[in-house]
């Protein structure tokens, strides 16, 4: 489970970022770089010792390192990618639209817990929206950039949207992919969804995404970067929403108690008890 806001986690990143670097440093004394679009891209260390900051190359096109990137999407018009409604396109509805009941999924690209979620309900969430037994409404935010440093869950998110415009199913198939084990990075290590060829690479194995030259584009480009951002400022208005992954049925949220609040289903058995206990009849 990732808190958001939470000054004793960010100093837990930051003591973590700071001895895998150091870990890092003993292997290879030499600036890790990597290799975007042809043009190599050093990852330094932030000032200070508390964060990576990784150029990345969505929106790149245009020049200018990650913060330029970001920052210029944060101004800029937000360009919805199909399958969405609502403000900005910020509404992602994906269901049958008779269904009664809608679970609403809170997560953020880089945090562990929504890794280990998908790995283990993830199917069964996909199952029960294909047959109808509720619609699935997703709000994705970015938060773990600014408490691990980098830019990857932002990245990511763009990247979401150029699945999310192709279809509903490559949307839902390339977040699972995102979240596997494969591919999901470990929060202390690099930040590797910062990277869009390694975007690409993960979308590579979901058929809809393999080889389409659009949606790869619109990877390269940050077609999508402002749309991210905007779902991440949806995202903040849940001010009741703390931690990643949190999860609704019909407005409750689901999970045991913790002092961190409601800790989110971990297995199939727990997940289907919590959200039978609410479906409507």
């Amino acid at each position: 489970m990732s808190n958001r806001n939470n000054q004793a986690n960010k100093q837990a990143a930051r003591e973590r970022l700071r001895a895998e670097r150091e870990r890092q440093a003993k292997k290879d004394k030499t600036r890790r770089q990597l290799i975007v679009g042809g043009a190599v891209v050093g990852v330094l260390a932030v000032a200070g010792g508390i964060g990576f900051a990784v150029a990345n190359s969505g929106g790149s096109s245009s020049g200018g390192s990650a913060a330029d990137v970001w920052a210029k999407a944060a101004k800029a018009k937000a360009v919805p990618p199909a399958h969405t409604s609502g403000s900005d396109g910020t509404t992602i509805v994906i269901g049958k639209a008779d269904a009664k009941n809608t679970l609403d999924l809170f997560e953020d690209p880089r945090c562990p817990g929504c890794a280990a979620f998908e790995q283990n309900v993830g199917a069964t969430v996909e199952k029960d929206i294909s047959d109808g037994k509720y619609k699935a409404s997703y709000h994705i935010g970015t938060f773990l950039d600014g408490n691990l440093q980098g830019t990857g869950s932002k990245n990511a998110l763009s990247a979401l949207g150029a699945a999310l415009n192709v279809s509903t199913d490559a949307f839902l198939k390339y977040k699972f992919a995102l979240y596997s084990k494969e591919f999901h990075p470990d929060e202390t290590g690099p930040d590797k969804f910062a990277d869009d060829s390694y975007l690409l690479k993960v979308a590579d194995t979901v058929p809809a995404l393999k080889g389409n030259a659009a949606f790869q584009n619109d990877v390269k480009s940050g077609k999508y970067n402002a749309w991210a951002m905007a779902m991440s400022n949806a995202f903040n208005s849940h001010k009741d929403v703390t931690s990643t992954p949190t999860l609704t049925m019909n407005g409750t949220t689901l999970g045991t108690d913790s002092p961190q609040g409601k800790v989110a289903p971990s297995t199939v058995a727990d997940f289907n008890s919590m959200v039978d206990k609410n479906l409507k009849s």
